[in-house]
């Protein structure tokens, strides 16, 4: 039966022999015990007391010194370097991997080198032409020595902020509220970026710059609207220009082709002008000597074969007036029928007979020509 089971309440290992009750023993009397006991082991006159206590102690040191050996191990992360102190003093530095200091002696401040760290600074500044504009910029960095991180300034990250802000002050200052606002916030980023270079090189924080963003710009609530009219034209034109220059990259190739296509039919045009101009000489270069011998006959020719070409192509009615009577009768409803019904044909056969038209023509002109040149010399020798 257990002693803390209903009916084992006499078998309690903490009550002494009385039937009293003392409770748990304290362990700073078991330790005084434990101490007094080597004590008197050690004054005694036997030797075997003394060789007791030597034991005890040399146990005691042995294990202190075990705790001390074994609390010396540490771990730096594959992203950290560790900055040793030997007694509060720059020692050396250390890589990553499990290492072991002796402890009370050197003290390890593990730096983070790969881990990209932010800085923002913000607030409402002064601008050149003496406006208020609120900024906000943000900065991205990332230690590079750890040495100078740590001993460089007192508090790396404080100096900072410090060197941000004013350095965006400094620049914001020195500008136009257009210029932060609009259309120079790529220029204001990048003078921000070289000033804070410029007050970060004397104190060699040992870290490097990676980027400056700028977050936000604004101006006075005030006056918001009108800025965000300005900011969206200025957006509007931007746009407009860069469509302008698509169409004109679009169009260009266009109307050079227009303009070599136009060429081409100007030469063709040319040289078919010059063509027919030379058949037109020719054929009145052959017609000269005819007609100086038979004049007469030459011109009647002339005339009988260009009435011929012309009545072909035409609707012919013939009235006899000395056998008809006075009142005559057209039927032009059934002449423009016919003329109509012929159409069509008249299609089929100009589709076969497309390749001797541009001939019919210059004949054509060439014999109204010739013609008007025989009326001519013939008014003449009248």
């Amino acid at each position: 039966m257990a002693w803390n089971e209903p009916g084992g309440k006499n078998n309690d290992p903490w009550k002494n022999r009385g039937g009293r009750d003392q409770g748990p023993p304290d362990l700073d009397d078991v330790f005084k015990n434990l101490f007094g006991k080597f004590g008197k082991s050690g004054g005694g006159k036997g030797g075997s007391g003394s060789n007791m206590g030597k034991f005890g102690i040399g146990l005691i040191v042995g294990l202190l010194v075990v705790i001390w050996f074994v609390s010396g191990f540490y771990t730096i992360r594959e992203a950290e370097r560790g900055v040793v102190l030997r007694f509060g003093q720059y020692y050396k530095q250390v890589e990553p991997g499990l290492r072991w200091k002796p402890t009370f002696i050197d003290r390890v401040i593990p730096v983070d080198v790969q881990s990209i760290r932010d800085q923002a600074s913000s607030g409402s500044m002064l601008t050149e032409d003496e406006n208020v504009v609120r900024v906000q910029m943000e900065m991205q960095y990332r230690v590079v020595d750890p040495y100078r991180w740590t001993f460089a300034v007192t508090s790396p990250e404080m100096s900072l902020s410090q060197a941000l802000d004013s350095a965006i002050r400094y620049v914001v200052g020195h500008s136009s509220m257009d210029d932060v606002l609009t259309d120079g916030r790529e220029v204001t980023r990048q003078r921000v970026w070289e000033e804070l270079q410029s007050i970060l090189e004397p104190y060699n924080l040992g870290v490097a710059i990676l980027d400056m963003n700028f977050k936000d710009a604004r101006p006075p609530e005030e006056v918001k609207d009108a800025f965000d009219d300005a900011i969206s034209a200025q957006e509007d034109e931007q746009r407009f220009i860069r469509e302008a220059e698509a169409y004109a990259r679009e169009i260009e190739p266009r109307a050079r082709g227009q303009v070599n296509r136009m060429n081409e039919e100007a030469q063709a045009y040319k040289e078919r002008v010059i063509l027919e101009a030379q058949g037109e000489v020719a054929r009145f270069a052959e017609l000269l000597p005819q007609y100086e011998k038979a004049p007469e006959v030459t011109r009647d020719r002339i005339y009988l074969e260009t009435m011929e070409d012309v009545y072909s192509r035409t609707s012919k009615i013939l009235i006899d007036n000395e056998k008809g009577s006075s009142m005559m009768y057209l039927p032009l409803d059934k002449i423009m029928e016919r003329q109509s019904n012929a159409s069509p044909q008249r299609s089929r056969n100009s589709l076969q007979g497309l390749q001797n038209q541009g001939n019919v023509e210059r004949d054509q002109s060439s014999q109204s020509e010739s013609g008007l040149r025989e009326s001519r010399f013939r008014n003449g020798r009248e």
